[in-house]
């Protein structure tokens, strides 16, 4: 079955996680998640449900072995002669943590659990294994990736109607550019 989420990379939750240098990663208290207040089982399960059908956990199934290679990269610029060593201890600290992804989707179902009341979850579901849901499920990500591409080049056309302005603006106060 085919996922909008098969349409974002592992990469994002990486990049979003681990793009930044690791002092970055400390986030100030007022941009860390809001705490959660935890969902009764119900609403977790259907959550989890709604997760699964969307193949949400496509979507970070690399997250840690990519944060692992990142953290070694940011090591390695400024320890390049330990570059041998970070190599081999990459590779052990990966093995150790395998598996950590799967707190993710733990995450997202409280996530979900917070957003939605545990009736509008179970609704939810019921939409998602209807036809309409399942024909959502297996189009919706060729529809982001063209909703994707019309923004794009919708953007690359405007972009050079701005520019247009700017030099015609420009050319008035005698400035051309």
């Amino acid at each position: 079955m085919k996922s909008v989420f098969k349409m974002l990379p592992a990469a994002f939750v990486v990049l979003a996680v681990a793009g930044l240098p690791a002092s970055a990663q400390q986030a100030p208290a007022q941009q860390q998640a809001p705490t959660l207040k935890p969902g009764s089982p119900a609403a977790i399960a259907a959550a989890k449900e709604i997760l699964a059908m969307k193949n949400a956990a496509a979507m970070y199934a690399n997250a840690v072995p990519n944060i692992v290679e990142r953290t070694k990269d940011t090591l390695l610029q400024s320890n390049l002669n330990y570059q041998k060593d970070l190599n081999e201890v990459a590779v052990i600290v990966a093995q150790r943590l395998a598996g950590r992804e799967k707190e993710i989707n733990e995450g997202m179902a409280q996530i979900y659990a917070n957003e939605f009341t545990e009736q509008e979850l179970k609704d939810l579901v019921t939409f998602y294994k209807s036809p309409l849901g399942q024909k959502l499920l297996a189009n919706e990500p060729r529809a982001i990736q063209f909703s994707m591409s019309y923004m794009n080049q919708w953007a690359q056309q405007f972009a050079e109607i701005v520019n247009g302005e700017f030099r015609a603006e420009m050319r008035k106060r005698g400035k051309n550019i």
